[in-house]
C-alpha cells in the first residue's frame, strides 16, 4: 500500500489560507517576507523533518509543493535540508485554486492501480518516529473496513503543541480530535481525490473514521506565523517550558534536538 505525506512549503495558493490577499502577488510577498519565511525554515529543520527523515518505516513519499515562483535561494535552502532524503520529491507549481492543484500533485506520484494512505503535514509539525508503521498496522488491521469504502480516515489525537524558541521548546500534551496532524485517508485503487480534497477538521462528516487516543503521535508546532493565529482576538497559548526530562522525551519520540533547536532559533 502506498504511502504518501504531503506538506505545503510557503505554496501561494487561490484559497487555503485564512490570511487572504487581493491577488497571489500579494501572497507570494507575504509568504517570502524574511522574517516569516525565516521562521518557517527554522521549524521546518528543527521539529518537522528530524521525525521524517527518521520513520521506522521509510517506505513512503514525502511530498513538498512549492510556488514555481519561489526565490532560487529559498529553493536551493530547501533542498539542502532534505538533501539525503529519498522520500521527498519537491514539486514547484504556479499559483491555482488550493485542493486541486494539492490534489494533482499527490496524484502525480500515485500508483492509480495502488491502494494509497495519504497523510497532510505542516511544516512546523512532527509526527512520531513510528508514525508510518502504526499508520499501515492500522490499515491492515481495518482491512474489512477498507474493502466496504472508497475513502477512510485513520486520526490520532493525542500529542504535544510545543513552541520552539532559543531558549529550548515549551510544550505540553494535549488530546485533539481531527487537528490535522498524525490523521490519514486511506483512498482506494482509482479514486482521484485526495487527503488534502478534505478539511481535517471535517473529515469525519465524509467517511467513516478510525481515532486512536493510546500513544502520544504528533507535536503541533505553535508560533506566531501559524496561519490559524492570523485572526483577530485569537488567545495566545501558555505553554510550560520542558525540562532536561521532557527535552529527553522528545527527542526519543520524534527525533527533536532541543540542543540544535537553541542553536538554529539562537543564530
Amino acid at each position: 500500500m502506498q504511502v504518501i505525506g504531503f506538506c505545503r512549503f510557503s505554496y501561494p495558493a487561490e484559497g487555503g489560507f485564512q490570511v487572504e490577499h487581493d491577488t497571489t502577488e500579494a501572497r507570494a510577498a507575504y509568504l517570502y517576507a524574511p522574517g516569516r519565511i525565516e521562521e518557517r525554515f527554522r521549524h521546518f529543520e528543527t521539529i518537522c523533518l528530524p521525525s521524517i527523515r527518521s520513520q521506522t518505516d521509510p517506505d513512503f513519499l514525502f511530498v513538498i509543493l512549492i510556488g514555481d515562483t519561489m526565490p532560487a535561494p529559498l529553493r536551493a535552502r530547501l533542498e539542502a535540508l532534505t538533501a539525503g532524503m529519498p522520500q521527498v520529491r519537491i514539486l514547484a507549481r504556479p499559483p491555482g485554486p488550493h485542493r486541486k492543484v494539492c490534489q494533482q500533485a499527490i496524484n502525480s506520484v500515485r500508483d492509480m492501480k495502488q491502494p494509497s494512505l495519504q497523510f497532510r503535514h505542516d511544516d512546523d509539525d512532527a509526527v512520531a518516529l513510528t508514525f508510518v508503521e502504526r499508520l499501515k498496522e492500522a490499515a491492515l488491521d481495518a482491512a474489512p473496513l477498507l474493502e466496504k469504502n472508497r475513502l477512510m480516515g485513520f486520526d490520532w489525537n493525542r500529542g504535544y503543541v510545543a513552541r520552539p524558541d532559543a531558549q529550548g521548546i515549551c510544550g505540553e500534551v494535549q488530546v485533539m480530535p481531527f487537528w490535522g496532524v498524525a490523521q490519514a485517508v486511506y483512498v482506494r485503487p482509482g479514486t482521484r481525490q485526495s487527503v488534502m480534497n478534505f478539511g481535517h477538521q471535517k473529515l469525519m462528516t465524509f467517511m467513516p473514521c478510525l481515532t486512536f487516543t493510546d500513544e502520544v503521535m504528533y507535536l503541533r508546532g505553535h508560533n506566531d506565523h501559524n496561519d490559524s493565529r492570523q485572526k483577530k482576538h485569537v488567545r495566545p497559548v501558555r505553554l510550560p517550558r520542558l525540562d532536561a526530562e521532557g527535552e529527553a522525551l522528545l527527542k526519543e519520540r520524534f527525533a527533536i534536538d532541543a540542543d540544535h533547536v537553541r542553536r538554529v532559533f539562537g543564530a
